[in-house]
C-alpha cells in the first residue's frame, strides 16, 4: 500500500508531492493577485470576459439563489451572477488571500457589500454543511486544484437537491494543428507577457503549463459524473480553448 506522503501531481509540467502543490499554487497567485485582471485580458485578448458571460447566459442566475464561487480570486463571477440575479448572496471562496483581497478593492464588491462574502479556504475541504447553496462554479481554478475530483465531490456536498455546478476552465482544441498552434502562441508569448505586465515569467509559465496537463472534455465529463452530477454536459468556447461544464444535483 503506498503512503500518502509518496503520492505526487502535477505542478505544470513538474511531478511535485502531493502535500506540496497547495503552497506552490498559492505561491503563485500571492505573486500575481495585483496583476490577474489585467493579464486575463492580455492573455486570452478579453476574450475571458465574453466566456464568462456565456457561463451566465447558460446558468440564468435566479432571484433569491445562493451561490458558492470557489476560486473566485477577484470576484468576476460572483458579481456577474449578483447583477443577473438580481438578489440573492454569493460566497467567494479562494486558498489565496490576496487575490481575495484584490477582489475586496473593487467597486462592485462595495455596491454589493450586504450580498458578499470572502472566505479563504480549501476547495477539497469546503468549511460549509451539506446541501447549503443552490449554485457552485469555479473558473480557471479547478487545474490548480491538487486533486480536481475531491473539489467535484465537495461540490455536490454542499450543493441542495436540485442545485447546479458550473466549471469553466481551460481545455483541448479538438484540431491536432490547432492546438499545436495554440501551445506556439502560450509557451511562447503567454510567460514573456507575464515577465513584461507582473514581471513574473515564472508563475505564468506555470499557468501555461497547468493548462495542458488538464484533462480534456470528454475525461473531465467522466469526473463531473463520477461526483454524482446528473445531466452532465459541456460547451466548447472559442473552439475549445475553453470549455464550459455543467451538472445537476438530483
Amino acid at each position: 500500500m503506498t503512503d500518502d506522503t509518496d503520492k505526487t501531481t502535477h505542478f505544470g509540467f513538474e511531478t511535485v508531492p502531493e502535500a506540496d502543490k497547495a503552497g506552490r499554487v498559492q505561491g503563485v497567485f500571492n505573486s500575481v493577485a495585483s496583476k490577474y485582471d489585467v493579464m486575463n485580458d492580455v492573455m486570452s485578448m478579453g476574450i475571458h470576459r465574453i466566456w464568462k458571460d456565456a457561463m451566465m447566459d447558460w446558468l440564468a442566475p435566479r432571484s433569491g439563489q445562493k451561490l458558492l464561487d470557489v476560486a473566485g480570486g477577484t470576484g468576476d463571477i460572483a458579481f456577474r451572477f449578483l447583477k443577473r440575479a438580481g438578489s440573492g448572496h454569493a460566497t467567494v471562496l479562494d486558498l489565496t488571500e490576496p487575490m481575495l483581497v484584490e477582489g475586496r478593492k473593487r467597486a462592485e464588491a462595495e455596491q454589493m457589500h450586504d450580498s458578499l462574502d470572502w472566505i479563504v479556504g480549501d476547495a477539497m475541504a469546503l468549511p460549509f454543511a451539506d446541501n447549503t447553496f443552490d449554485v457552485y462554479t469555479i473558473s480557471f481554478g479547478i487545474r490548480n486544484v491538487t486533486r480536481p475530483q475531491e473539489a467535484l465531490n465537495e461540490a455536490f456536498r454542499v450543493l441542495r437537491p436540485g442545485g447546479r455546478l458550473m466549471v469553466l476552465e481551460f481545455s483541448q482544441l479538438p484540431n491536432a494543428a490547432m492546438q499545436k498552434a495554440y501551445d506556439l502562441y502560450s509557451f511562447n508569448v503567454i510567460p514573456q507577457m507575464g515577465k513584461m505586465i507582473a514581471n513574473d515569467r515564472d508563475s505564468y509559465q506555470y499557468l501555461v503549463e497547468s493548462i495542458r496537463n488538464f484533462p480534456d472534455q470528454d475525461t473531465f465529463l467522466g469526473m463531473v459524473r463520477a461526483a454524482g452530477f446528473e445531466n452532465a454536459k459541456y460547451r466548447n468556447m472559442t473552439m475549445g480553448v475553453a470549455a464550459l461544464h455543467s451538472g445537476w444535483k438530483i
